[in-house]
């Protein structure tokens, strides 16, 4: 058993299917299928059960399957300390951004490529307990999060705090929490997750309802929805900067404070590539 098996077996197991498997790989089907013949019978169990095209992996292969990418990420991780160059300058670096948006990112992305432009970027835009997630399997090295988040075994630094506004497409000058429950509100994000749940808590610690008419975790849609008149919404400060529009009216909410804290997190114990830093440290001086 040797890495490229490990690689070829982990890329099967995520597939669920052999043809899937060699594509993602480079390589035709049969070879494939001989590797994963050989690794089976070096061990001595089977690692998937067949069902037509599909694969699962057995209580066995569920084991091999944590063990292997356990091991060869610890071998990419080796590769990347003993490889990397000129400070960080080339590379790749893979960032997750909240979709909550962040006011200036794309400015600090633009100022990144231009100090660093032998540095490939890539971008993936989620809910925060989506980038935590990619964030432990190494799919992306770091990521800006909002809380409250669950980051067990992950590094969290604080960054900003942000204020929240009451958006709605007539005007308004002043308002409470307690009128606002009154309004049909169209919630950012997703039930159970950071900006939602700070929000439901606000009205929970004045034991007001929140009148909920929908949720929606893109906020380009969410403030159109606004728009059109659905519903009112309550939102940071920096989605009210990026999304804002002359047809719609933002307004602090006088009693209470209700603020959303922004935030880096990657893996706790974990090597951070000398690009994630020079990035981040950018990201601060912002």
């Amino acid at each position: 058993m040797d890495l490229k098996q490990l690689r070829y077996f982990i890329a099967i197991a995520e597939e669920k299917n052999l043809t899937a498997a060699a594509t993602r790989l480079h390589m035709s089907q049969p070879p494939l299928s001989i590797q994963l013949k050989q690794l089976e019978e070096e061990l001595g169990v089977q690692l998937f059960e067949r069902s037509g095209r599909s694969m699962e992996l057995t209580d066995k292969g569920h084991v091999l399957y944590k063990r292997a990418l356990h091991l060869v990420n610890s071998v990419e991780e080796i590769k990347s300390e003993i490889q990397e160059t000129e400070e960080g300058k080339k590379g790749i670096l893979a960032v997750g951004i909240n979709t909550l948006s962040l006011s200036g990112i794309s400015e600090v992305l633009q100022s990144f490529h231009k100090k660093y432009p032998l540095v490939s970027l890539k971008i993936v835009q989620n809910d925060s307990f989506y980038l935590a997630e990619m964030v432990k399997t190494r799919a992306i090295e770091m990521a800006f999060v909002r809380l409250p988040l669950e980051h067990r075994g992950l590094t969290y630094h604080h960054l900003m705090n942000e204020p929240f506004y009451f958006v709605t497409n007539k005007k308004t000058n002043t308002i409470t929490l307690e009128e606002i429950s009154d309004i049909p509100l169209i919630i950012p994000s997703t039930e159970g997750l950071g900006i939602y749940s700070t929000i439901l808590e606000a009205f929970s610690r004045q034991n007001l309802q929140l009148n909920k008419m929908a949720e929606c975790s893109d906020m380009h849609i969410l403030m159109e929805m606004v728009k059109v008149g659905m519903g009112a919404t309550i939102v940071p400060k920096s989605v009210v900067d990026i999304y804002g529009d002359k047809c719609l009216y933002s307004t602090l909410i006088n009693d209470v404070n209700l603020v959303s804290s922004l935030g880096v997190i990657y893996l706790e114990k974990h090597y951070v590539s000398a690009t994630a830093k020079n990035f981040l440290e950018l990201v601060k001086r912002a």
